[in-house]
C-alpha cells in the first residue's frame, strides 16, 4: 500500500479532525460530485483499488489524498484507509454518489458527543434502479441473522458509518472482501459497542455496481457476510 496527497510543504495544517474512507474501483464519473461534498475541513481519502480509468489521478486534482491498495475487495480498500487515516474520527462513504458525504455530519456530532460508539446509514431508496431487488433482499436477509447472532435490531448494513479510528483499529478487522462492513458491527456488538442507526437517502449508483449490481455479486456478497456471522464471539476490545 502507499500513499500519496496533494501537498506536503511546510507549514500545512496538522491532521485532519475526520478522515473520510472512499474505497474507489473506477469511479472517474462520480469522483466530482462525492469529492465536492466532503464537508469542509474533512479530509477525503480515496482509496484505489486497481482503476484503469484515471480515477488516482483526478482523485489528486480534486484536493484528495489517494492511498493505492494492490489487492482486490471492498474490504481490503477499506482497511487501506483506516490504516492511512490519521484523524479522531473516520467515516466510510462509497465513492459511486450513491451516498453523498454530508450525511455524515449527524453521524460525526454523535461520536464526538460520546451518544455512540458507530453509528450506520440506513439507506432510503432515492428514485428507481437506487437499490436493486436483489441487493434489497440480501441485506435483509443479512440483517436478521445479525439480529439473530448479536441481538442488534439494525435495518441495514449498508456503507455509510463513522466511529473513532483508535477503537476501529481495535477491533482487529480481518475480511478484505465484502463481509467487512458486517464484521465491523459484529465485533462492535460483541465488544459492547453503542450502535445506532441513521436515514440517509441512497441514489442510483453512477456506473455498475462490483458488489452487488448482479445476482451473482449479491450472493457472492451474502456469502462473504455469512462466513463473518459464522465466527466466533471475540473477547470485548
Amino acid at each position: 500500500m502507499t500513499t500519496s496527497s496533494p501537498s506536503s510543504a511546510a507549514g500545512e495544517p496538522g491532521p485532519a479532525p475526520v478522515d473520510v474512507v472512499l474505497p474507489c474501483l473506477d469511479e472517474v464519473e462520480a469522483l466530482p460530485w462525492v469529492l465536492e461534498r466532503v464537508p469542509p475541513g474533512w479530509r477525503a481519502l480515496v482509496v484505489d483499488n486497481g482503476s484503469t480509468d484515471g480515477s488516482a489521478d483526478l482523485a489528486r486534482r480534486l484536493g484528495a489524498t489517494v492511498v493505492r491498495e494492490e489487492r482486490r475487495g471492498f474490504g481490503a480498500a477499506c482497511a487501506a484507509g483506516l490504516t492511512a487515516a490519521t484523524a479522531d474520527v473516520v467515516c466510510f462513504c462509497d465513492c459511486d454518489a450513491s451516498l453523498d458525504p454530508r450525511d455524515l455530519i449527524p453521524f460525526v456530532d454523535r461520536v464526538r458527543a460520546g451518544q455512540a460508539d458507530l453509528v450506520l446509514g440506513r439507506r432510503r431508496p432515492q428514485g428507481r434502479g437506487a437499490w436493486p431487488a436483489h441487493a434489497r433482499a440480501g441485506n435483509l436477509a443479512l440483517a436478521r441473522l445479525l439480529r439473530r447472532r448479536t441481538g442488534l435490531r439494525l435495518h441495514d448494513l449498508g456503507p455509510l458509518r463513522a466511529a473513532r479510528r483508535e477503537p476501529l483499529l481495535a477491533l482487529g478487522l480481518t475480511d478484505r472482501r465484502s463481509g467487512y462492513p458486517l464484521q465491523m458491527v459484529v465485533r462492535a456488538a460483541d465488544a459492547g459497542w453503542r450502535i445506532d442507526e441513521y436515514d440517509v437517502p441512497y441514489r442510483p449508483r453512477s456506473g455498475a455496481s462490483k458488489v452487488t449490481g448482479t445476482w451473482r455479486g449479491t450472493w457472492q456478497a451474502v456469502r462473504d457476510m455469512s462466513r463473518v456471522l459464522a465466527e466466533r464471539e471475540v473477547s470485548s476490545v
